[in-house]
């Protein structure tokens, strides 16, 4: 006999509404502690409804903290919408410091390993990547023929292609058909190659990391980027690297080399650096970069996978297309993951900052002592300040699929997405591009935009992505695999080449948060030892956005 399933939830005893677990239609009772009504209006799933008749101006509560208020009344059994609801957060000071949390029992991973790639400096990857980046935007394009030098011959093409598809489309035309013709051919998709054959056993590839950047641009916005730049020379799932400069910018060899002394005092990794014009022709200085870095994949080939405890791994917790169950399915359920690392000694960055408004208090009262408490609430504050003196602040932070699905305010959005950092205390908070240095808890100042939160979280030390949706996305990063987790079974089952894990069965009742967190982590296990390739892996989705610290939310 089935289980009947909840059709509404109220996430926390304080909250004055319930989320729509299903789609609800106008006229459907309600029965809430003893309380009975009907709904005024249809109620999509993953949207708000209110307990009792909120008049205008009344606060609004989800997760237990204030997330908007009334702009008008809205009755019992009413639909919020961004028609009757604006955003609202409480203030934040420094408080007491409360530091007790939530331990999880780890007895299902004691002893567990997973096998990586033992740096010099004691950090441990989850994969063996070369990685070749400019400097500045200039060096974009001699990045780019190298990487057709060495991709396919070396064998690291990705198998999909759709040439097959447009020799396909070729044919149609050269015979004749017209467009109508083509556009209703039926395209009869090739068959995937088999990767080439590797060169570099233990090089799971090589990677490009163009941008455009490192020159134009502010001050600041250049030497961050030398800083996540060395972020990435250095960072554990990276062999070495090949750096091409033009000369004259102001992201300059020598503040990149600072910046990778600070992150390691110790580099001996494989590194070429050139300055093309120090070296002169085109034809130098690529013919010089061949050389030079195949050499560095013969040294770094030398590096094998060998085992390493749990407390080797450093995970970003990141979100993106999210929807209204992406607080109480996937996030909460990351949560739980990340107490789990904690209490095993690894480490965990919570970043996207406009992500956190609304629950600044509860993060600055768990940040271990006053002096984090305190920059990250200045983090905060300044941050915010930026953007509304541009005109914009962390209020506009919902996207248009976010208010579709359920997310009308940026408080309703940040209290389920701060879920992703579990409960533990905040060990320490860093801002944007440092390097992660301590286990457990960090604060990771990088904008809401996923692809450079993700970038950012990967330059600080992250050697693992989980990344949740309820919309779908198919991000991903040039080093470290991005795990993809979607809220929502019927987005799973719609999108099933680029999400990894379905926490969509939290929502209908057929696994627990805590379940679905110990299932996550040894998927974690298994992708962090190299036994299975995540979606966005597959796909060769190598996103790498920096930052420009102007206003990105």
């Amino acid at each position: 006999m089935s289980q009947q399933k909840e059709t509404f939830l109220r996430i926390h005893p304080h909250d004055n509404v319930l989320v729509a677990l299903q789609n609800l239609e106008q006229g459907t009772v309600i029965n809430f502690e003893g309380n009975t009504f009907a709904l005024t209006e249809r109620v999509a799933a993953k949207h708000k409804f209110a307990i009792n008749e909120l008049k205008p101006e009344q606060e609004i509560y989800m997760y237990g903290v204030l997330v908007g208020r009334a702009t008008s009344t809205i009755p019992q059994g009413g639909l919020l919408s961004t028609q009757n609801v604006h955003h609202a957060s409480e203030g934040f000071h420094l408080g007491e410091r409360k530091l007790q949390w939530h331990q999880p029992d780890t007895g299902n991973f004691e002893g567990k390993t997973f096998n990586g790639y033992h740096r010099a400096d004691g950090s441990v990857g989850t994969n063996n990547y070369w990685i070749v980046v400019p400097l500045v935007f200039c060096e974009n394009r001699n990045i780019n023929v190298l990487k057709e030098a060495l991709v396919d011959k070396l064998g690291y093409k990705k198998a999909k292609s759709y040439e097959g598809d447009v020799e396909q489309l070729m044919e149609l035309y050269q015979a004749g058909k017209s467009v109508e013709e083509i556009l209703n051919a039926d395209i009869q998709a090739a068959a995937d190659r088999p990767d080439s054959k590797r060169l570099f056993k233990n090089i799971d590839g090589i990677k490009f990391l163009n941008h455009s950047m490192g020159c134009g641009g502010t001050k600041d916005d250049s030497d961050a980027l030398c800083g996540l730049i060395a972020g990435y020379i250095t960072h554990p799932n990276v062999a070495g690297a090949t750096v091409l400069s033009l000369g004259c910018q102001h992201a300059q060899v020598s503040i990149l080399q600072a910046e990778i002394a600070k992150r390691d005092p110790n580099f001996s990794k494989p590194m070429v650096v050139l300055e093309q014009q120090k070296v002169g022709t085109e034809s130098e200085l690529l013919q010089q970069a061949l050389k030079q870095t195949f050499a560095g994949l013969v040294q770094a080939n030398q590096t094998q996978r060998e085992p390493a405890p749990l407390s080797k791994l450093c995970i970003g917790m990141e979100c993106g297309g999210s929807d209204g169950f992406s607080g109480i399915s996937a996030n909460p359920a990351l949560g739980y993951v990340s107490d789990l690392l904690v209490k095993m000694g690894g480490s965990v960055i919570l970043a996207e900052f406009p992500e956190l408004c609304g629950v600044e208090q509860e993060l600055s009262d768990r940040c271990t002592d006053e002096d984090t408490a305190n920059r990250f609430m200045h983090l905060m504050t300044t941050y915010n300040a930026k953007a509304e003196a541009d005109g914009s602040g962390f209020y506009a932070n919902p996207s248009p699929g976010n208010i579709r699905d359920g997310l009308i305010t940026d408080a309703i959005k940040s209290a389920g997405a701060a879920k992703k950092g579990g409960t533990s205390p905040v060990t320490a908070v860093l801002d944007y591009p440092e390097k992660v240095i301590k286990p457990g808890l960090n604060l990771l100042c990088t904008p809401g935009s996923d692809v450079e939160s993700t970038t950012a979280e990967v330059g600080s030390g992250a050697n693992i992505v989980l990344f949740t949706t309820g919309l779908g996305t198919p991000t991903g990063n040039p080093i470290a695999p991005v795990v993809k987790l979607s809220t929502n079974t019927a987005m799973f089952e719609r999108m099933p080449d680029i999400i990894d894990i379905n926490c969509g069965t939290i929502i209908e009742g057929d696994e627990t948060i805590h379940q679905a967190g110990e299932r996550i982590l040894n998927y974690v296990i298994q992708v962090a030892s190299g036994e299975i390739e995540p979606k966005a892996v597959k796909l060769g989705q190598d996103d790498f956005i920096p930052w420009k610290r102007g206003v990105s939310l």
